[in-house]
């Protein structure tokens, strides 16, 4: 049998699985009619804001589809790139899309089933989780299963080895429409969040001391809509693109390796297994009624760690198949990535769940004021970041020897590439424990809104509170294989270099150490970009959210009976205004993206871009690490409060705790999962147009 046919047979089944989960989610019934018609406003929210991205952002596509095509006609592409970067761009949005959908019409169906118990909301919120993970899987395999297969009977007629070869590297460039899309879904999905975040926190928090998700806050169904477009859309369009950006670089790397299409058939093959082991994997998710955030923690690994145990042992079986005992180091390299990431999700659940120590210490600092929460928030991110950097470079190491890089060297930049693929085998699984957040933190706003008894909302403050700690760990995940990803991409980079210099006869060399000047320069220019960049999305956040504040004021002061519940709040303009603002201000941080690799190839050559890809991702992803755990445990040391701790809500404590959280909201919702994106984004650039960049540099 041929094994690359089991990468649509896993598309499909990932895609019905899918379906089946919407199905179960869509039997429960939505509660009240109260409850109906506030996640209907989420819903038309999540919709308008969605119709208008897409809209702007098709217009981007369009634009770049000509200038691909031009390229390609004069020969610096290949003519199946512009169709390429149209259809990763339109499955990365898809499964945004479809994610946002399910997560939608299931907020008020989990609030109801935590009624009846926490397990039942667990699962509810966990199934909604589950839809957004198969079809990110299924979509991303489907989009590789038909290029691949559409390229081999294109160039049918070529000898082997050079068919494979022009079969990856065509299949690497559609990466960079994924990623293009994924960066302005997570950036204009973040900028919206945590505009209405911050603004209905300020304001209503602090300022008239009310219960979050009050429904007399003119923010809080922006808020709600913002949790869906930013971490369910927005998260869905990322880990997308770092599905099939880490199995195309890797499949472009087999053939430098001299694997050929067995080189390609084993992170293609993992994939589909990955496919069976999620769905294997959901079945242990489940809890008992405890309201505890160790006993709900250990229900998500629970799934999360027997489908990477099912990878592990069904990968040794596979790559004994395919590569034979001379490289059963690659299966060693797959199990490097794999623990990689378990490793890194618990660390990151360590450092920001309230269940550790780390964040309760974090939120002892609020007795002090909110200064005392920022520094300690700050250092706890910056100390985070310590375990993340030593396991990823353990992993590459490990990989890189382990695959047979001390005998090989191309080998063991497969052997790196594969453990990314590892590493991200059990996306569908662990993109569901992330996806069932914001469905849980939209569940605890309905229950508030709608007036539920305490015991439903102390329910969804318990899903709520592990939903910020599983997000934390999916962005912990998706920043880590993020960073092997990028250097698999570099390397795919170089190698691009190479092919083209060989091909085309020009009398260049590739010289890439760090004394050589355009490779210093660019190295710095690298380590600056996610600083620049973070800064342009953090400054985007705080103008979005002075407008949203300004608002809030505006209508607690000149709607007569709104603080005492009388009237009801405009809640569409505030959704309007984030709208608006979050689409304005993404197109400076993601045009950045795009035009520094061809800026700084233009000024220092191809070494000056494989200088900049290499400080871009040292700088950005330690950056991401720290925003993001900075983030989750300010917002979990919040909630700690919250409980009952320092004072409990309405506490001196609990304001500066609630200062603290909105420091971070930008910090783990906006800026730091963005730029796992925007060093992936550069290496796809730079992929795509190396041959345009080696025909008009200075240097």
């Amino acid at each position: 049998m041929d094994l690359l046919l089991l990468a649509p047979i896993g598309s499909v089944l990932a895609l019905l699985f899918a379906a089946y989960m919407a199905y179960t989610v869509m039997k429960h019934s939505e509660g009240t009619e109260d409850m109906q018609r506030i996640a209907r406003a989420v819903r038309e929210g999540a919709n308008a804001y969605l119709k208008r991205q897409y809209t702007g952002v098709a217009i981007f596509f369009a634009v770049m589809f000509v200038v691909l095509l031009i390229l390609a006609l004069n020969g610096f592409l290949t003519i199946f790139v512009p169709f390429a970067f149209l259809t990763g761009g339109f499955f990365s949005g898809l499964s945004g899309f479809f994610g946002m959908k399910m997560a939608t019409n299931a907020n008020a169906r989990t609030t109801n089933a935590a009624k009846q118990s926490l397990n039942a909301g667990l699962r509810v919120a966990f199934s909604a989780g589950t839809v957004m993970g198969m079809v990110v899987v299924g979509l991303g395999l489907l989009d590789l299963s038909f290029w691949y297969y559409f390229l081999t009977w294109f160039y049918r007629d070529l000898d082997a080895a050079v068919r494979i070869q022009s079969v990856t590297s065509a299949m690497l460039t559609f990466g960079m429409g994924a990623s293009s899309m994924a960066l302005f879904a997570r950036v204009g999905g973040g900028i919206y969040t945590k505009a209405a975040d911050v603004g209905a926190d300020l304001v209503g928090k602090v300022e008239a001391g009310i219960p979050e998700d009050d429904p007399r806050n003119p923010a809080v169904i922006a808020d709600n809509v913002g949790d869906n477009v930013g971490d369910v859309a927005g998260m869905g369009a990322d880990l997308y693109e770092s599905y099939v950006g880490s199995i195309v670089s890797t499949s472009a790397l087999a053939v430098a390796a001299g694997l050929g299409v067995d080189g390609v058939t084993i992170p293609m093959t993992m994939a589909a297994i990955g496919v069976i082991a999620s769905i294997i994997g959901t079945f242990f998710v489940h809890a008992k009624e405890d309201a505890k955030q160790s006993v709900l923690l250990a229900a998500l690994r629970r799934g999360t760690y027997i489908s990477a145990a099912l990878i592990a042992v069904i990968s040794f079986f596979l790559v004994w198949q395919v590569l034979g005992m001379e490289h059963i180091g690659v299966y060693f390299a797959i199990l490097s990535g794999l623990l990689a990431g378990v490793i890194i999700g618990y660390f990151t659940e360590y450092f920001t769940s309230d269940s550790y120590k780390p964040t309760r210490d974090l939120a002892s600092t609020s007795t002090t004021g909110p200064a005392t929460v920022i520094i300690g928030g700050l250092s706890l991110g910056m100390r985070s970041t310590s375990v993340p950097v030593i396991v990823v470079g353990a992993a590459v190491l490990a990989s890189y020897f382990l695959a047979g890089g001390a005998g090989d060297f191309n080998m063991g930049l497969y052997g790196v590439a594969i453990a990314a693929v590892g590493m991200l085998s059990t996306l569908g699984i662990t993109l569901a424990t992330d996806a069932y957040g914001p469905v849980a933190d939209n569940a605890g706003g309905i229950a508030e809104m709608s007036h539920q008894d305490p015991e439903v909302r102390r329910r969804t403050d318990a899903l709520d509170s592990l939903g910020n700690t599983t997000a934390a760990t999916g962005k912990g995940f998706a920043i880590g294989s993020a960073a092997l990803t990028a250097l698999a991409l570099i390397a795919s980079f170089t190698d691009e270099v190479a092919r083209i210099v060989q091909t085309q006869g020009l009398d260049f060399k590739l010289d890439i150490s760090i004394l050589n000047p355009p490779t210093l320069v660019g190295l710095f220019v690298g380590g600056m970009l996610p600083f620049l960049f973070s800064s342009m999305t953090m400054s985007a956040v705080g103008r979005a959210a002075q407008s949203i504040v300004m608002e809030v004021r505006r209508q607690f002061k000149e709607i007569k009976g709104l603080m005492e519940g009388k009237a009801e709040p405009d809640y569409a303009r505030c959704v309007d205004i984030c709208t608006r603002n979050a689409q304005k201000e993404m197109i400076a941080p993601a045009l950045t993206a795009i035009v520094a690799p061809l800026l700084v190839g233009f000024l220092l050559g191809v070494n000056g871009v494989a200088g900049m890809l290499a400080g871009a991702t040292v700088s950005g992803f330690i950056l991401a690490v720290m925003m993001a755990n900075s983030g989750g445990a300010w917002d979990n040391a919040k909630k700690y409060i919250e409980s009952g701790e320092y004072g409990g809500k309405g506490s001196d404590s609990h304001k500066a705790a609630v200062v603290g959280d909105t420091v971070g909201d930008p910090f783990k919702d906006t800026s730091g999962p963005s730029i796992n994106i925007l060093i992936k984004l550069l290496s796809m650039v730079s992929v795509v147009f190396a041959a345009f960049i080696l025909q008009i540099s200075l240097f």
